[in-house]
Protein backbone atom coordinates (compact mmCIF):
# COMPACT_ATOMS: atom_id res chain seq x y z
CA UNK A 1 0.00 0.00 0.00
CA UNK A 2 1.04 3.56 -0.59
CA UNK A 3 2.02 5.62 2.53
CA UNK A 4 4.22 7.98 1.52
CA UNK A 5 2.90 10.12 -1.20
CA UNK A 6 4.98 13.13 -3.41
CA UNK A 7 2.53 15.10 -5.08
CA UNK A 8 4.24 17.70 -7.33
CA UNK A 9 2.19 20.67 -7.83
CA UNK A 10 1.65 24.18 -9.55
CA UNK A 11 -1.49 25.44 -8.43
CA UNK A 12 -3.31 24.69 -12.22
CA UNK A 13 -6.33 23.15 -12.73
CA UNK A 14 -4.08 19.80 -13.91
CA UNK A 15 -2.71 20.01 -10.36
CA UNK A 16 -5.96 20.20 -8.73
CA UNK A 17 -6.94 17.00 -10.16
CA UNK A 18 -3.77 15.27 -9.57
CA UNK A 19 -4.36 16.29 -5.70
CA UNK A 20 -8.03 15.23 -5.55
CA UNK A 21 -6.38 11.68 -6.66
CA UNK A 22 -3.27 12.04 -4.14
CA UNK A 23 -5.61 12.82 -1.47
CA UNK A 24 -8.32 9.42 -2.55
CA UNK A 25 -5.41 7.77 -2.33
CA UNK A 26 -3.83 8.60 0.69
CA UNK A 27 -7.06 7.97 2.64
CA UNK A 28 -7.14 4.23 1.72
CA UNK A 29 -4.11 3.98 4.13
CA UNK A 30 -4.97 5.73 7.41
CA UNK A 31 -0.90 6.02 7.80
CA UNK A 32 -0.25 7.50 4.94
CA UNK A 33 0.90 11.25 4.40
CA UNK A 34 0.89 13.39 1.76
CA UNK A 35 3.83 15.98 0.90
CA UNK A 36 2.55 18.59 -1.68
CA UNK A 37 5.68 19.82 -3.85
CA UNK A 38 5.97 22.79 -5.34
CA UNK A 39 8.95 23.77 -7.44
CA UNK A 40 9.34 27.96 -8.34
CA UNK A 41 12.02 28.50 -10.33
CA UNK A 42 14.46 31.24 -9.92
CA UNK A 43 13.17 33.43 -12.80
CA UNK A 44 9.31 33.33 -11.37
CA UNK A 45 10.60 33.38 -7.42
CA UNK A 46 12.23 36.82 -8.67
CA UNK A 47 9.44 37.98 -11.00
CA UNK A 48 6.88 37.74 -7.65
CA UNK A 49 9.66 39.25 -5.28
CA UNK A 50 9.74 42.64 -7.47
CA UNK A 51 6.27 42.69 -8.11
CA UNK A 52 4.95 42.23 -4.67
CA UNK A 53 7.43 43.84 -2.51
CA UNK A 54 5.24 46.34 -1.38
CA UNK A 55 1.78 44.75 -1.31
CA UNK A 56 1.85 42.47 2.04
CA UNK A 57 -1.72 40.89 0.54
CA UNK A 58 0.05 39.90 -2.93
CA UNK A 59 3.34 39.20 -1.64
CA UNK A 60 2.22 35.75 -0.42
CA UNK A 61 0.98 34.94 -3.63
CA UNK A 62 2.50 31.09 -3.64
CA UNK A 63 0.40 30.22 -0.55
CA UNK A 64 -2.82 31.13 -2.65
CA UNK A 65 -1.89 28.68 -4.93
CA UNK A 66 -1.97 26.01 -2.56
CA UNK A 67 -5.10 26.48 -0.73
CA UNK A 68 -7.66 25.01 -2.48
CA UNK A 69 -5.53 21.55 -2.40
CA UNK A 70 -4.80 22.22 1.33
CA UNK A 71 -8.40 22.23 1.85
CA UNK A 72 -9.37 19.37 0.27
CA UNK A 73 -6.61 18.04 2.12
CA UNK A 74 -7.89 18.90 5.48
CA UNK A 75 -11.46 18.01 4.48
CA UNK A 76 -10.26 14.60 4.18
CA UNK A 77 -8.10 14.50 7.64
CA UNK A 78 -5.02 13.20 6.20
CA UNK A 79 -1.40 14.05 7.15
CA UNK A 80 0.08 16.58 4.40
CA UNK A 81 2.50 19.29 4.48
CA UNK A 82 3.52 21.51 1.96
CA UNK A 83 7.29 21.90 0.78
CA UNK A 84 8.76 24.66 -1.88
CA UNK A 85 11.82 24.63 -3.75
CA UNK A 86 13.71 26.02 -6.23
CA UNK A 87 14.86 25.09 -9.47
CA UNK A 88 13.69 23.56 -13.12
CA UNK A 89 10.36 21.76 -12.21
CA UNK A 90 11.56 18.23 -14.33
CA UNK A 91 14.98 17.83 -12.87
CA UNK A 92 13.87 18.67 -9.33
CA UNK A 93 10.87 16.47 -8.91
CA UNK A 94 13.36 13.99 -10.39
CA UNK A 95 15.84 14.75 -7.80
CA UNK A 96 13.60 15.20 -4.74
CA UNK A 97 11.50 11.96 -4.99
CA UNK A 98 14.40 10.15 -5.34
CA UNK A 99 16.41 11.31 -2.33
CA UNK A 100 13.20 10.82 -0.37
CA UNK A 101 11.47 7.80 0.58
CA UNK A 102 8.27 7.76 -1.53
CA UNK A 103 6.04 5.12 -2.77
CA UNK A 104 4.57 6.86 -5.32
CA UNK A 105 4.84 10.33 -7.22
CA UNK A 106 1.53 11.72 -8.69
CA UNK A 107 1.61 14.74 -11.40
CA UNK A 108 -0.57 16.95 -13.35
CA UNK A 109 0.03 16.34 -17.27
CA UNK A 110 -0.53 19.57 -18.56
CA UNK A 111 -1.82 18.51 -21.79
CA UNK A 112 0.74 19.51 -24.45
CA UNK A 113 0.35 18.45 -27.73
CA UNK A 114 2.30 15.38 -29.60
CA UNK A 115 4.39 18.37 -31.26
CA UNK A 116 4.75 20.49 -28.15
CA UNK A 117 5.93 17.36 -25.70
CA UNK A 118 8.60 16.59 -28.82
CA UNK A 119 10.05 19.64 -28.61
CA UNK A 120 9.67 20.96 -25.38
CA UNK A 121 9.16 17.77 -23.34
CA UNK A 122 6.63 17.61 -20.53
CA UNK A 123 7.29 17.40 -16.80
CA UNK A 124 5.26 14.67 -16.12
CA UNK A 125 7.16 12.64 -19.03
CA UNK A 126 10.55 13.95 -17.18
CA UNK A 127 9.35 12.87 -13.94
CA UNK A 128 7.73 9.77 -15.19
CA UNK A 129 11.10 8.40 -16.82
CA UNK A 130 13.58 9.52 -14.03
CA UNK A 131 11.77 8.72 -10.65
CA UNK A 132 12.30 5.15 -8.87
CA UNK A 133 9.24 4.61 -7.52
CA UNK A 134 5.49 4.30 -9.26
CA UNK A 135 4.04 7.30 -10.82
CA UNK A 136 0.85 8.56 -11.59
CA UNK A 137 -0.33 11.19 -14.16
CA UNK A 138 -3.32 12.71 -13.95
CA UNK A 139 -5.08 14.39 -17.24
Amino acid sequence: MYKTILLASDGSDHSVRAAEHAIHIATCNENASLTILYVENHRDAKTNTLHNWNSPENFYVLDDKFAEIEEKAKKANIHYHVTTIYGEAGPAIVKYANNGDFDMVIVGSRGLNGFQEMVLGSVSHKVAKRVHCPVLIIK
